[in-house]
């Protein structure tokens, strides 16, 4: 069941996606090559309950960590620890979310370890790119293909992969509600968008081959072929003047952050 939100309960979802993207700027301030994942989830977990907000992650379905930290080929929900150390060269995703007032927060992005190859830099760029797209099919009347579309299309007419089993999906009270939002699609086809849905678009785009799988840990999901994997995701609103992005804060509506500027 789609739940449609009333202009008001948009409003207050406005306080935690703010929070879920400062967190989402904290732990992109503390990357730097020798610093350990559980050091940056550490930090952001005392942001967001320093902030009156709960880490909408942890614990979530037994999820350990309070950010999902995903290094080069990890395409989603890598584990934060202690003994996993960045290293120059890196691109790591942080997927934050904060819950705020009964409500919850979801974003990502994909950031830089020092300098990466020209190579790894045009896949964050795209993918970055594929996010404002699918944002910009996020209209009244249009339909989740349209997204998709907008989104696959860009990141094949790049070379790259688009990954299947992994979308994005509709937001509120609770983390994940219906509908998922692929990243692939057809135009005109799928759920119809109306105002009052709120909704988490993400794309998951890889260097090579979209097939994955999970690792032993049973959270962790990388790309069959070890190639690097960049992700980035925004939660929106739909709404009669367009498509409102609610996790954002005083730098913009963007994110204009390290990685994929």
């Amino acid at each position: 069941m789609i739940h449609i939100k009333t202009p008001a309960e948009i409003e207050e979802y406005g306080q935690a996606g703010s929070l879920s993207k400062a967190a989402l700027r904290l732990a992109g301030s503390l990357v730097r090559p020798g610093i350990s994942t559980r050091e940056i989830d550490s930090a952001v977990e005392g942001f967001i309950r320093l902030h009156g907000g709960t880490p909408a992650f942890k614990g979530y379905g037994g999820f350990p960590g309070s950010v999902c930290s995903s290094i080069n080929e990890e395409i989603v929900h890598g584990i934060p620890s202690p003994t996993i150390f960045l290293n120059e060269g890196d691109i790591i995703t942080f997927d934050t979310g904060a819950t705020v007032a009964g409500w919850v927060g979801d974003n990502a992005w994909t950031f830089y370890v020092g300098e990466v190859s020209a190579e790894v830099r045009g896949l964050c760029e795209v993918t970055r790119d594929c996010l404002e797209a699918g944002i910009e099919q996020a209209v009244p009347g249009n339909h989740l293909g349209d997204i998709g579309h907008a989104v696959q299309h860009l990141a094949e007419s790049h070379g790259y992969g688009v990954v299947r089993e992994y979308v994005g999906h509709g937001v509120g009270r609770t983390m994940h509600e219906d509908p998922n939002v692929p990243n692939f699609g057809k135009r005109g086809r799928g759920v119809k968008l109306q105002v009052g849905m709120i909704i988490a678009i993400e794309p998951m785009i890889t260097l090579g081959t979209y097939k994955n799988h999970v690792l032993p840990n049973g959270w962790t999901v990388v790309t069959d072929d070890g190639l690097q994997s960049a992700h980035y995701e925004n939660t929106i609103a739909i709404t009669e003047d367009g498509p409102q992005i609610l996790t954002q804060d005083d730098e913009g509506p963007w994110c204009p952050m390290q990685g994929g500027e």
